[in-house]
């Protein structure tokens, strides 16, 4: 007895899997669908679908409502459906500069087409069929949004926006769409009164990456409805953007009837399948024997449409070699700009030393009646290079020298300015002075002299007597440098000891 109920259970579920393992026939239907490109015509008109509203159509998407405040927009189909079973698979965008968005995206099944400027979504309220609603503002403040739901309506019942419609609603999950990296996808898929609805949630590229959102049974709508797509901002703003709609009829093996044959007739359908293809390779080799010409011209012809191995390794080779004198052919470029710039700083250094070695020569006493000296431009040898170098090391060192000397004399002020002036009472202080004053008046002595040796005075005959310094302007000119100096460095060394204090 036992093992005929096991019996019959096994044969219960056979039938089971059997009945649900039936084959889903699906067909496009261009009608109630629309993809890019070329999604609107150059009239801006959608081919078999109309819209209104604040909708905008392209040739890459359908925006329903565009990111600003209290937009509506909507597109519907032109003819009912005449199908009992469908599957529509939508691709849309919902993205937003703020952390929320508002309100959001529907679709609908409907008896009739709904409003464009409705107050559902953008559709019209006390709607009879579905509407599947991508609800992306938390109306309630229990912090359940984005939502997607799915709600039937009667053409009776006020959709209550308070409440987000969580009282209404036929089923749904929580799944946020807002401001993804790659457009998501929802598939809404009506067949044998079972409702389901995946979910893509757009995190990745991948067209199989759908999850269940929801299955409902038992859910019965009217024939012959009309698909919607409608769309609304409020105070807060989204753009929404549809990028394409398919609609596919869903087809049982049942309803399909003839489309099933039997291993037998399959069988027939090969052999002659078969025959006709020998057939037709006979005929293909008797018009080759016939026209052997024409065949000759378009196996060449063929040929020549594509290229071996041989012809491509060469294009290559070509193409990299013409590369390579491309690159070549800048680097020139680029070098002969090189040398360019160098010829011209030469030359300029040529110039500069040519100046250089002329001034002494044009200040030394030329005879009357005699041409001026010319001196052509010598180039800038290596040893040029290194007198100059010379030079900048021995003024540089001059330099710090003097910078020496004068950080001294600064020293031996602020010793006078601490002694209070008792320090010029001391001997050792006014003999180094006294050698001091001697030395420069002794420097200054010798200068004189050359300048009134007869030798000089012949060497510099463009001079005229009355310019000449004198002895004593000289030593008082000096003097006078040396104390503005003194004054200065003592001056100078009082306000930074001021300012230190600060610190």
């Amino acid at each position: 007895m036992f093992s005929i109920k096991l019996l019959f259970c096994a044969l219960l579920l056979c039938f089971t899997v059997r009945a649900n393992s039936q084959t889903v026939h699906r067909r496009f239907e261009y009608k109630y669908s629309f993809k890019p490109p070329y999604l609107a015509q150059k009239d801006g008109s959608v081919p078999f679908w109309e819209y209104g509203g604040n909708a905008i159509a392209s040739g890459e998407s359908v925006r329903l409502a565009p990111s600003l405040r209290s937009q509506k927009g909507a597109i519907w189909t032109k003819q009912p459906i005449n199908f009992d079973w469908w599957e529509v698979d939508v691709m849309f965008k919902v993205t937003g500069r703020g952390r929320i968005g508002a309100d959001g995206l529907a679709f609908w099944y409907t008896s009739a087409r709904g409003d464009y400027t409705g107050e559902v979504f953008g559709s019209s309220d006390r709607w009879n069929g579905l509407g599947v609603i991508f609800d992306s503002f938390d109306n309630d403040n229990k912090h359940n949004n984005p939502y997607i739901m799915a709600v039937l309506n009667d053409g009776t019942k006020v959709f209550d926006h308070k409440s987000d419609g969580s009282m209404q609603m036929l089923s749904g999950c929580l799944r946020d769409f807002r401001n993804k990296p790659f457009p998501t996808r929802a598939r809404i898929e009506y067949y044998q009164n079972t409702l389901t609805v995946h979910f893509h949630n757009g995190m990745s590229n991948n067209e199989a990456d759908y999850e269940l959102c929801f299955r409902a049974e038992n859910v019965v709508l009217p024939r012959g409805g009309h698909f919607g797509l409608s769309a609304a901002t409020g105070g807060l703003a989204d753009d929404h953007d549809v990028v394409h709609l398919l609609t596919s009829s869903l087809h049982s093996t049942q309803q399909a009837g003839g489309q099933q044959i039997s291993n037998d007739e399959q069988q027939k359908l090969s052999q002659e399948y078969q025959e006709y293809q020998r057939k037709l390779d006979q005929q293909k080799e008797d018009y080759r024997k016939e026209h052997p010409d024409e065949v000759r011209d378009k196996e060449g012809e063929f040929e020549d449409w594509f290229e071996s191995d041989g012809q491509r390794e060469l294009r290559q080779i070509f193409q990299g070699q013409g590369q390579i004198h491309d690159v070549l052919r800048d680097l020139n470029k680029k070098v002969d700009e090189v040398i360019g710039k160098q010829m011209n700083s030469l030359s300029m250094l040529s110039a500069v030393y040519t100046h250089a070695q002329g001034q002494p020569i044009a200040a030394q006493a030329q005879q009357p009646g005699q041409a001026p000296m010319q001196m052509g431009g010598l180039p800038v040898a290596r040893h040029d290079w290194d007198a100059l170098v010379a030079n900048n090391q021995i003024i540089i060192n001059t330099i710090a020298e003097l910078k020496g000397f004068i950080i001294e004399v600064s020293r031996k002020a602020d010793g006078l300015a601490a002694a209070g002036g008792g320090a010029v009472s001391n001997p050792q202080f006014l003999a180094e002075m006294r050698d001091s004053l001697q030395q420069l008046q002794q420097t200054v002595s010798g200068v004189a002299q050359r300048i009134s040796s007869p030798a000089h005075s012949a060497a510099q005959t463009s001079c005229p007597t009355p310019s000449c310094v004198g002895l004593t302007a000289l030593i008082m000119v000096v003097t006078s440098q040396l104390v503005v100096m003194f004054l200065y460095n003592l001056y100078k060394e009082r306000k930074e000891a001021q300012a230190k204090k600060f610190f």
